[in-house]
C-alpha cells in the first residue's frame, strides 16, 4: 500500500499558477520593487546539516549562464531566466504548460554561515547551493587553582 501525503496548500498553489497563466498578471500579487519581471517560481528544498545548509532548486531548461546567485546582508538571492525556442504552429492549436521567463527566490540566512564560502553547482536541471556554517568553538577547559 502506497501512502500519499495530502498537502492542500500544494493544490491551492497549483490552482493559483494556472489562473495566473490563463489571465496573465491581472490576478497576481503586486511584486516588490524591481521584481515585476518575475514570471515563475522554482521549487526549492532547504536542508540543514551539521556543517552546512544545502539549497536545491529545480531549474529544468535553465542554462548555467542564465543563473545569478548573490548573498548580501544575510539574504541569499537566486535569480535567472529560462528561454524556450519559439516555433510557429501552422496546423492548428497548441498547448503550452511549461513556463518561461525570469524567476527569483530569496532566503534569509542565519548568523552562523560563512557568506564568502558559498558554492553552487548546476547538474541535470538541479541547482545545488552549499552554504557552510561557521565552525562552533570547542569548549575550553579552564583549570582551577587551589590556594
Amino acid at each position: 500500500m502506497t501512502l500519499i501525503r495530502y498537502e492542500p496548500w500544494n493544490v491551492l498553489d497549483r490552482l493559483h499558477r494556472q489562473v495566473d497563466q490563463i489571465f496573465g498578471d491581472s490576478f497576481a500579487a503586486p511584486a516588490a520593487a524591481g521584481d515585476s519581471s518575475v514570471t515563475w517560481i522554482p521549487s526549492v528544498d532547504v536542508q540543514e546539516e551539521s556543517d552546512k545548509f544545502l539549497v536545491r532548486a529545480d531549474l529544468p531548461g535553465v542554462d548555467s549562464k542564465d543563473i545569478s546567485i548573490t548573498s548580501d546582508n544575510r539574504v541569499l538571492t537566486l535569480r535567472g531566466e529560462r528561454h524556450f525556442e519559439r516555433k510557429t504552429n501552422q496546423k492548428g492549436f497548441e498547448r503550452l504548460e511549461r513556463v518561461e521567463g525570469a524567476f527569483l527566490r530569496r532566503f534569509t540566512l542565519p548568523n552562523n554561515v560563512q557568506d564568502d564560502q558559498i558554492k553552487a553547482r548546476h547538474v541535470n536541471g538541479v541547482l545545488e547551493v552549499t552554504i557552510p556554517k561557521v565552525p562552533a568553538p570547542e569548549p575550553r577547559r579552564v583549570s582551577v587553582e587551589a590556594h
